[in-house]
């Protein structure tokens, strides 16, 4: 059982998030888009947009920082344990914060708007389902185990499988032990990138960054004097009444003869 969960799961996840992105690159194109709703509601959206997206680099980069760094590579720096569980617990909090407000405004516009609500899909509502599961997950391990409870050092366990699953060389072993809510969390990021494929983060992998690096369009002014302005198409079309032609000749009038 732990095989199947902790190494089968896994690569059964990355293969479907390999093959989803091309299936969906493929034959969905045109729906590889935000799908942005701002025109039907921009106060709700305008506050809870970026909340949600700060809270959530700021996420990803602190799992990327407790999962990819081993814990000997901090040491090697002079970073002992208990700074950097200090740092990591500060971060995760503020920015598990950011992103749980703004998560909740994204999801409590699609409620209060009706017009957001009839355009909400089921694929939307499944993927709102599980981004609240995966927070309410990392914000448990976060704040209920490290900051008020008795702590878990996530790094010499999670951290080695979650590596060794990249390498080739999981150890299922290592996530014997692990607190539910941390196995929970782990199995279910995997899952959430096999559902990722088919919702509307693809949009993600689209992101303009060709305009920090394109050239600059240049504007250059006219040198000669503006031309005229062209009269309005109404104008051309109104049709002005004719008017009698005085040159023409008329036409001799009858004679008329007086009796004397």
């Amino acid at each position: 059982m732990h095989t199947l969960i902790w190494v089968v799961v896994p690569y059964a996840c990355l293969a479907v998030f390999v093959a989803g992105h091309v299936w969906r690159w493929r034959h969905d194109q045109f729906g590889w888009t935000t799908h942005t709703s701002q025109i039907l509601e921009n106060r709700l959206l305008r506050l809870g947009s970026p909340l949600f997206h700060l809270g959530a680099f700021g996420v990803i980069a602190g799992h990327a920082m407790g999962l990819l760094i081993p814990e000997s590579l901090t040491a090697a720096i002079g970073v002992d344990e208990h700074t950097y569980h200090l740092v990591s617990v500060s971060g995760g909090v503020v920015t598990g914060v950011m992103l749980v407000a703004g998560l909740a405004l994204l999801i409590a516009r699609r409620f209060v708007s009706g017009r957001i609500r009839r355009v909400t899909t089921t694929m939307d509502k499944v993927l709102y389902v599980a981004l609240t599961a995966m927070v309410v997950l990392g914000m448990s391990g976060t704040v209920v185990i490290n900051l008020f409870g008795e702590g878990y050092n996530y790094r010499e366990t999670i951290s080695v499988w979650f590596r060794g699953v990249f390498w080739f060389r999981p150890d299922p072993a290592l996530m014997a032990d692990a607190p539910l809510v941390f196995q929970l969390h782990a199995i279910g990021g995997f899952l959430f990138l096999a559902l990722w494929p088919f919702t509307r983060l693809v949009h993600v992998w689209s992101a303009p960054l060709a305009y920090l690096w394109r050239p600059y369009v240049v504007y250059r002014g006219r040198r000669t004097p503006a031309p005229a302005p062209q009269p309005a198409p109404a104008a051309l079309r109104v049709v002005e009444p004719a008017t009698p032609d005085t040159t023409a000749p008329r036409s001799a009038e009858p004679a008329t003869t007086v009796k004397s």
